[in-house]
């Protein structure tokens, strides 16, 4: 059983393989089209610029085969992230519309719309973060980071979306899911991956964080499925429900801010974990 599924895992990664070459060689020259008008008139950002110089346009076709694809190859393996990062580039666009109107509507979102700052070991000091005092919301979070081995620069680009500004969207989650551990206190293990895909999906609404906490729950052991069940999982609805909207959350400007005062300003309900 193992070995057949490892073989369709091989074959549809072959599959998919073919698929993101061959729009890669369909987009050469398409993807440094002229900008429009707007664009022309405004100077563009550093984001816009990088994003559109790595960006892969995809035919209609080409987005059906990659959504359902990657959605298939990361119900095979929960573990590759490429495939599930594909599957949130490719499905969602309207979910990602309404956490930037979200931001629009909030003068801290409004702000990261605009600077699009960037969370790697290039643009944040970890250095710095380790020298503030231990109550601090950065110190926490290079603890956080350096007890579970992770580093800021792990998060995949984004490359199959057709708006700079809804991959940017995509790019500041993926790249303040740390964060979200940290503040909520939550650790790596699949148990807390699930519960804190859980409070992402309740709070920001992306699809594949609803998909990641409900499959991901299905590679639970008994034991961790009867705590998730009976703590985490009512927690992680309730936190994600009462929790502020974090998308909104210029989290870069609260490095100096205590944690307990940055848990109380955002609703933010922390569970004792084992």
């Amino acid at each position: 059983m193992l070995r057949q599924t490892a073989f369709r895992s091989m074959k549809l990664n072959r599959t998919l393989g073919r698929y993101f070459t061959t729009a890669e060689n369909m987009d050469t020259g398409s993807s440094q089209s002229p900008p429009d008008t707007e664009q022309k008139t405004q100077p563009m950002d550093e984001f816009t610029k990088e994003f559109l110089k790595n960006q892969i346009k995809l035919t209609e076709l080409q987005r059906v085969i990659l959504s359902a694809g990657s959605s298939i190859a990361a119900l095979v393996d929960p573990r590759r992230h490429d495939m599930i990062a594909c599957l949130g580039e490719t499905t969602g666009v309207p979910a990602l519309e309404n956490i930037r109107n979200q931001m629009r509507n909030s003068d801290e979102g409004r702000q990261i719309l605009e600077d699009k700052p960037r969370i790697n070991t290039r643009t944040v000091n970890m250095d710095a973060l380790k020298k503030l005092p231990g109550n601090t919301f950065g110190y926490q979070y290079v603890s956080f980071m350096e007890k579970y081995e992770i580093t800021p620069d792990s998060r995949m680009e984004v490359k199959f979306m057709d708006d700079p500004e809804l991959a940017y969207v995509m790019t500041r989650y993926r790249e303040t899911h740390d964060l979200v551990h940290t503040v909520f206190g939550m650790p790596t293990n699949m148990l807390g991956e699930v519960a804190i895909k859980w409070v992402e999906a309740i709070n920001i609404g992306l699809p594949m964080c609803y998909g990641g906490a409900i499959f991901g729950a299905f590679r639970l052991r008994p034991k961790q499925r009867q705590n998730y069940l009976q703590r985490y999982l009512p927690w992680a609805l309730r936190a994600g429900q009462r929790a502020k909207p974090l998308m909104c959350v210029y989290w870069e400007k609260r490095w100096e801010q205590d944690i307990e005062e940055l848990r109380k300003e955002l609703n933010i309900e922390v569970l004792k974990v084992d």
